[in-house]
């Protein structure tokens, strides 16, 4: 029962559409424009820096108050399986923010909604996943790659620290059950950028500069 609820929590909370709705205040559907995807990138292409960052911070931060409401929940009911839970919470935000019911389940890819998840978990992570998407982004310019090593990154991570003993009071099947729910994350992010990934292998992937004037250069 607790996974359901904190899956409720995080896909209520992700459905706040930061895209959509920044969007909206700029007189436009962010989804009829550039790439249709209503996420941090388009964003940044079609409305500029700022309101990417701004788009980019509100989608973080909403998988980060599913954590934060769910630990207050039932950290102190709940403290051998709190990792999981706070897991779930962040699964069900980036459900909701991919797969937002009010717009017809056409949402956003969900890379900055998993930030979230990367925030909130540990040091270790927030460091291993900024060198991964930042190291490829700054070299390529490749969006969609830097997202696609942050989420590898994530699968292998989870794993190695939860058999290091870093989840301190995680059962090994709870820890099982962690792999699953981030093995399933990460395929749904590798299915959600499939077309990116065609693309990349034929060396025709469409490069994002924090400068417009360069990005329309390209």
């Amino acid at each position: 029962m607790e996974r359901l609820i904190c899956l409720v929590i995080g896909y209520c909370l992700g459905l706040f559409q930061t895209a959509y709705f920044y969007g909206k205040m700029k007189g436009i559907d962010i989804r009829q424009h550039g790439s249709g995807n209503a996420g941090t990138t388009n964003t940044l292409r079609v409305l500029g820096t700022k309101a990417g960052l701004i788009v980019l911070a509100g989608d973080i931060l909403k998988t980060i108050l599913a954590v934060v409401v769910v630990t207050l929940i039932f950290g102190k009911s709940n403290p051998e399986t709190i990792y999981l839970l706070k897991l779930y919470a962040g699964a069900g935000a980036i459900l909701g923010h991919n797969f937002p019911f009010y717009m017809n389940f056409k949402g956003g890819k969900g890379i900055a909604a998993t930030a979230g998840i990367i925030i909130s978990f540990h040091p270790y992570f927030i460091v291993v996943g900024a060198i991964l998407f930042f190291g490829a982004f700054i070299t390529t310019h490749y969006v969609s790659l830097g997202s696609l090593l942050v989420y590898a990154g994530l699968m292998i991570q989870m794993v190695v620290c939860g058999q290091m003993g870093l989840f301190e009071g995680m059962t090994q099947a709870n820890l099982i059950e962690m792999y699953i729910v981030t093995a399933f994350l990460t395929v749904m992010a590798y299915y959600k950028h499939r077309a990116n990934i065609v693309r990349l292998i034929k060396g025709e992937e469409r490069k994002t500069y924090l400068k417009k004037k360069k990005e329309a250069s390209e």
